[in-house]
Parts: C-alpha cells; structure tokens; sequence
C-alpha cells in the first residue's frame, strides 16, 4: 500500500475541533481513516452520511438525540457527510456540548459540505485535501526519481487514482477509469443541483478536455452546448467544486499587453479525461503528450503545493504578441515562471517581455527528465 502524506491523522485530530477532509470519491479518503482507526487511542463510532438513520439524527438539531449518538465515544467519524442536511449545526452541537470529543468529517464535494459546515464551525475545523495520488508520495514510496520516471507514460494515459495504481493490466485500468467516471464522478455532480442533462455534462467535459491547455472562451462553450452564459459558468464551478476539473485565471499587472479575460481548465485526474475522450493509445503515437503533461504538471505542483503548506496563487500568463509562460505562482510577492515541454533537448529561452515588465521574477522550464524535481 502506498502511505498517504496524512497517514498520520493524530497531528490534525484535537478535541473541541472537527477535521473536515476533502476530496473526490474513490481518492482514499476512507482508507485513510479506516487505517487510522486500527491504531486510534480512542473510543470511537464510525458512520456513513448516506446511512439515513445517521441522516436523521445529525440533521435534527436534537440536542438530546445528537448527545445520546455521541455517546461516551472519544473520537466520531462521519464518511460523506455532505449527504446530511445542516451537518455543520450538528456537529457544531456535538462540539459545543461535548468539547472533549473528536471530530473528523470527510466530503466528496466541497461545494455542498463547505457550504453546510463552513458558517456554523467558523475557528472550530482543520481542513485538509486528499487528492488522487501525488508523485511525492510515490517518490516516498518507490524510494528513487528514475524507477518514478520511468513510468511518466502510464501516468498521463492512466492517471493517478489508487485503484488505477493498483490495476494489473491496462485493461483493467481503463475499464476502472471508465466505470469511474459514469458511475461517480457524473453521478455525483448530476445529484448536486438538480441537474438533468448527463448527455450535456458529457459534451462540456469532452470540449474541455480537448482544450487542455488553451484558453477557453465561455462564449464559445456556450454556443456549442447550446447554454447561456451563466449556465455555462455554473456547471464550471459545479465541476470545479466536485474536484473534476481545476481553473487556471491569467496574470497581469499591466493589464494594456497581457491577456486575462479567458482561463486554462486542467483535469485533476488526467486519466479521467482520457476516459472522457476514450484515447489511451500510447504516446509515440499521440499529438496531444505535450497538453497531457502540462495537465499532469499543473496538478502535481498543486498536490505538491497544498501537501508541503507552499502558500501563494497560480496562473497562466499570455500577452497580446503571444509571448506566454504556463504556470506562474505569486508567492509572497515573488514570481515564479514555469514553462513545460515535453523535450528535454529544446533551450527555451525566458520571453522578452516577461523579463522586461517584471525584471526580478524567476523562470524554469520543466521537461519529462527534470519533473520530479518540480512536483516531488
């Protein structure tokens, strides 16, 4: 088994708090706490939010009920409770009337948990995101960056999934990440807002994954799907907030010759996009590898970040005379240019005015030979 980076879960857990984790479904977050229950020194009670009884209790806002469940358990684990109405009021009485016990709740979709726990549990949660697995977490397990490397194509065709990982043939795999994506990830954002359209949600996730690493133009969405603008922007967000799909905005300070009007999207899996599209031929063979591992770059150095606490925002930065860096993270003021390519032999040079209108920022070019260095 590959340890996760919060295998320990003991360093976030403290009484009086809940432990909000989020992530995808199928990502282990159930594993993670299942393995740390075996060795958890307390008395605990583990249940699913999908479980209606727990639906019921939890979402009463019964101070007696709610007591009674507790119990004298030390530790509560609710699994998916972003399926119980007003879960954040319930915990937060859990909280407020027995502050010795521990709390850790997880969601799949941090659109709907977030809005039921963030208000109620303001100073009382740790949150933490669980991602598909990262390559710094391979690099732990593995033990050495080229027996990793050497796998880089299995990554961007497969992505990085546990069940993916742990697939014996590509097959198996494929039939996985397919299953996945019908039986999920679709599922859920379908049930989140009353959504009625799989075929239409389909369409906007295929015309985005054949964008990969362009801009998108909303308009343009729009008129192929058929949607106005703002339904467009809402099954954006819905995708975003159900960690299917991440957002890259542009940067600019001088707003007159760079371009910020239109965002990147990147899949947060890319094996889910091949899915999507059904193309997991080899990459000798393929026109789009250099898309892919930009996709599976972006993602890595957001587990990396998000994992080792490296604060700051990203961004794409692209000017009106096409000079362009892919990823650019603002830290604390500093600038730091990023830009990907698949060849390790092409010398690309940092764009004129990049070094002109911000003489101070740094820039590196990441390549298929030196990506560890960068995500791991």
């Amino acid at each position: 088994m590959i340890p996760r980076y919060y295998s320990n879960l003991e360093s976030y857990i403290c009484p009086g708090k809940v432990l909000v984790i989020y992530g995808p479904r199928q990502v282990g977050k159930t594993t993670l706490i299942r393995n740390y229950l075996e060795t958890a020194p307390y008395k605990y009670r583990f249940d699913s939010g999908e479980n209606i009884s727990i639906q019921e209790v939890l979402g009463s806002q019964d101070f007696t009920a709610i007591s009674r469940y507790v119990g004298d358990n030390q530790l509560i684990v609710i699994d998916e409770a972003q399926e119980i109405a007003n879960i954040g009021r319930g915990l937060k009485i859990i909280v407020d009337q027995h502050p010795g016990v521990r709390i850790i709740a997880t969601g799949s979709s941090s659109f709907d948990l977030a809005r039921s726990i963030g208000e109620p549990l303001v100073g009382r949660k740790t949150t933490l995101r669980l991602y598909p697995i990262a390559q710094m977490e391979l690099l732990g397990h593995i033990g050495n960056q080229y027996d990793l490397g050497q796998q880089l194509e299995d990554f961007l065709l497969y992505g990085s999934y546990p069940d993916s990982l742990n697939a014996v043939t590509p097959q198996d795999k494929i039939v996985y990440l397919t299953e996945l994506v019908d039986s999920y990830l679709l599922k859920d954002i379908l049930a989140l807002d009353n959504i009625k359209s799989p075929k239409s949600l389909r369409d906007l996730l295929k015309l985005l994954a054949l964008q990969v690493g362009n801009e998108v133009s909303l308009h343009e969405l729009g008129q192929k799907l058929g949607w106005d603008l703002k339904t467009v922007e809402r099954y954006l967000d819905l995708l975003e907030q159900c960690f299917v799909i991440v957002r890259l905005g542009g940067f600019s300070r001088n707003l007159r010759t760079e371009i910020t009007r239109k965002s990147k999207y990147y899949f947060l899996d890319i094996g889910v996009r091949n899915a999507l599209l059904q193309q997991f031929n080899a990459l000798d063979s393929r026109n789009d590898r250099g898309a892919l591992l930009e996709n599976f770059l972006v993602v890595e150095r957001l587990k990396y970040r998000s994992y080792t606490k490296l604060h700051g925002s990203s961004y794409f930065w692209r000017t009106h005379s096409q000079q362009e860096i892919d990823l650019v993270e603002d830290r604390d003021g500093q600038l730091y240019g990023y830009e990907f390519k698949w060849s390790p032999k092409k010398n690309i040079p940092k764009p004129i005015q990049w070094d002109e209108v911000y003489p101070g920022a740094q820039f590196d070019v990441v390549n298929r030979d030196n990506y560890l260095d960068f995500v791991a």
